[in-house]
């Protein structure tokens, strides 16, 4: 067994999407192949209404697949093929654009304001870029929940893990998307296949990520280039190295954060916004497409 060594730990930066709503990237657009077969990461979590109440308005999407985790308040969402529906908190959608969609997802809050979610984008191999639309929309009940002796809670939202597997399936990447939590002080190992790419994003407690013989160390990228110890909080990033396990020592309260993992398509990429292709010949004819009413492909 080998724990996989920290790359680097990054902090999730302001971002306006949408209409205007204010939420926190991790990562996303450029280079992002040290995070393949994912694309973006965004995390939408919200406590004033007015900063994302205007929403995502009708917008395309082809060649990728969107992850939607909603923690509290609402998502409506709808598209150009007539589907529509609402996340509430612990629910997940896992969207396959496909060939192609128009759609729009519009977060209402919790009697108290908040609206709090995540979502990925992971890319589509050259073989699926073209397949048909589909939604798998999964509540927050049917997503297993596995809880270990010394209090760590894990849910499986796809994968497989301690035994138990998520509902979300027929994903091209193999992906794992599990919310883990660790109890204060805990120190646990969690298993990740060598082949994949994984990072951790935290929002909740502190922990460190690191075996028992390593020192601290590593930097955390900030914008000041400021320099602080591998020990982190909300809203940080880990991109993990190679290996088949992750060490997470949780803080003095706990800690709470997403383990995503997927197999590298290791396929070129050309995008402009939500339209991922491999070609750029590919992505002007999308575009095309999308001027001369083309885009939505009948099956």
């Amino acid at each position: 067994m080998s724990i996989r060594p920290v790359k680097r730990i990054v902090e999730a930066q302001p971002t306006l999407e949408g209409a205007g709503v204010k939420l926190r990237r991790g990562f996303g657009f450029g280079d992002t192949s040290e995070f393949d077969p994912f694309l973006l990461f965004d995390d939408f979590r919200n406590e004033r209404p007015k900063d994302y109440q205007a929403g995502f308005p009708w917008h395309p999407h082809r060649g990728i697949e969107t992850i939607t985790y909603v923690l509290a308040g609402t998502m409506e969402h709808g598209d150009s093929l007539g589907n529509v529906g609402t996340l509430g908190a612990g629910d997940v959608q896992w969207m396959t654009a496909g060939s192609g969609i128009l759609h729009q997802e519009m977060p209402k809050g919790d009697p108290a304001g908040r609206m709090h979610g995540f979502q990925l984008w992971a890319n589509l191999p050259s073989s699926l870029k073209m397949t048909r639309p589909r939604y798998q929309d999964v509540g927050s009940a049917a997503i297993p929940e596995i809880v270990d002796d010394d209090g760590t809670r894990v849910r499986v939202v796809c994968g497989t893990f301690w035994g138990k597997t998520g509902p979300v399936d027929g994903i091209a990447s193999e992906p794992s998307y599990l919310d883990v939590f660790v109890p204060p002080g805990v120190r646990r190992t969690l298993p990740i296949d060598t082949y994949r790419h994984a990072f951790a994003y935290l929002f909740e407690g502190t922990a460190s990520f690191r075996g028992a013989s390593e020192p601290f160390g590593v930097l955390v990228e900030r914008p000041d280039d400021s320099i602080v110890r591998d020990e982190v909080g909300n809203r940080s990033l880990v991109v993990f190295d190679s290996g088949d396990e992750v060490t997470v020592q949780a803080g003095p309260s706990g800690v709470r954060f997403l383990l995503v993992s997927g197999r590298p398509l290791k396929e070129p990429v050309a995008w402009y916004g939500p339209i991922v292709m491999n070609t750029q010949s590919e992505l002007r004819q999308a575009l095309r497409e999308l001027q001369d009413g083309s885009f939505i492909k009948s099956d």
